[in-house]
């Protein structure tokens, strides 16, 4: 995390620019037969070219062997100590839908999903319907509950495919309640409890709306129940621009990485639907501000599933890119994630992230190249993420000297 002294040498120089390029889920493990990771697998000449020219380590996100949230680990990369600031992947949805989520409000990320008479779950994310279909089963929802339970107004935000957001508006609502998502198939539904006593009413108000959400989807083949987790509030941090000088925006496919980015107060630019709209955005925008988060989705959906090639092709989707990024010139270009989600665990993982830097003060390593074991011995070593914003401004020469 920046130090109030560091702060004070924090240089506005707007055209130095820093893009700070996220493949979500970016680190892996080698696959059983091949030996060989997904980053080492994948053809990635562009990357690889890059990390040659580039200052090179892995990242931890928050301490050795602690496996970090999607929500925690952006704010990591952000410079904020996700053990410092207290919040649930809910708001993060919220914020990132264009929604006016205010202080007060409480928010829940959602999937909809298939659930058996006896509660257990069959299906997270109910064969994945279509955005469309998700918009249809949200108007239903609302339409069945009135738009209230109990007093409380209920908001469903869609998102993408299965996933969408509910926010309660009303008085008193306490963030401190246990999500009901067992994160596996085959496992029975979580009671939604509360997790100390000022947040008993909240929980009331949530077990009702599940209670008429499965009433009125009843007749739906796949998408009968809810699933509800990252239970949160707007949390009050200082903003990015302020800690590093930076008119920063970002640059997000989903509504939750945008919406840690609005949390942080950077600027959101849209919402682009895929990667060629992402850097065609950047693109556009890029005589506008001088920090750019352009975050890539399609790593992490592959290593959720387990499919390995599918993973190695979104990692050549991105090297593609590659040169479209390069020909606006950053002074520092950082390609690295947010975690690692190897296929062979389908979920996060501690693993340290791979990272690269590159800008004209950055120390190459001609053999270099974006993979796990290669930047085991980059100089960077093994940093902290909260550390990589002061790399990168250092790095774009936006730093003074500290003492005479």
């Amino acid at each position: 995390m920046i130090h109030d002294k560091t702060r004070d040498l924090v240089l506005k120089i707007p055209e130095k620019k820093i893009i700070l390029l996220l493949l979500d889920g970016l680190g892996g493990l080698p696959h059983p037969e091949t030996g060989l990771s997904e980053l080492e697998t994948a053809k990635l000449p562009n990357l690889h070219r890059l990390a040659a020219t580039s200052s090179g380590g892995r990242m931890k996100m928050v301490e050795p062997g602690v496996t970090p949230g999607s929500g925690p680990a952006h704010l990591s990369l952000f410079g904020y100590h996700p053990y410092e600031v207290e919040f649930g992947r809910g708001a993060l949805e919220a914020l990132g839908s264009d929604f006016a989520f205010a202080r007060g409000d409480l928010a829940a990320r959602a999937n909809y999903a298939t659930i058996n008479v006896n509660d257990v779950v069959l299906d997270r994310r109910a064969a994945k319907p279509s955005d469309e279909e998700n918009r249809r089963l949200c108007a239903k929802v609302l339409s069945g509950l009135g738009g209230k339970v109990e007093g409380t107004q209920i908001y469903l935000l869609p998102g993408k495919e299965h996933r969408f957001t509910v926010v309660f508006r009303g008085e008193g609502l306490d963030a401190a309640i246990k999500d009901n998502d067992p994160q596996r198939e085959g496992r029975k539904l979580i009671p939604i409890e509360a997790g100390r006593p000022q947040a008993a009413a909240s929980a009331r108000v949530v077990n009702r709306f599940l209670s008429l959400a499965r009433e009125i989807l009843k007749d739906e083949p796949r998408a009968n129940g809810l699933l509800l987790r990252g239970f949160s509030g707007l949390p009050e941090v200082m903003p990015f621009n302020d800690r590093y000088g930076l008119n920063a925006a970002a640059i997000a496919a989903y509504p939750m990485y945008r919406g840690v980015a609005a949390l942080v107060g950077m600027t959101v630019l849209g919402s682009p639907k895929n990667f060629d709209e992402e850097i065609s955005l950047l693109e556009r925008k890029y005589v506008e501000h001088d920090f750019f988060f352009v975050h890539f989705k399609g790593t992490d959906a592959a290593g959720h599933t387990g499919d390995f090639l599918e993973k190695v092709r979104q990692l050549e989707i991105v090297d593609a890119m590659i040169p479209r990024i390069e020909a606006l010139k950053p002074e520092v270009l950082i390609v690295t994630g947010d975690h690692s989600t190897p296929c062979i665990c389908k979920e996060h993982s501690w693993h340290p992230v791979p990272t690269i830097i590159r800008s004209p003060l950055a120390l190459s390593r001609p053999d270099a190249k974006l993979t796990e074991r290669s930047l085991m011995v980059g100089d960077l070593g093994v940093f902290h993420a909260t550390d990589l914003l002061t790399l990168a401004l250092a790095h774009a020469s936006r730093l003074s000297k500290f003492g005479a």
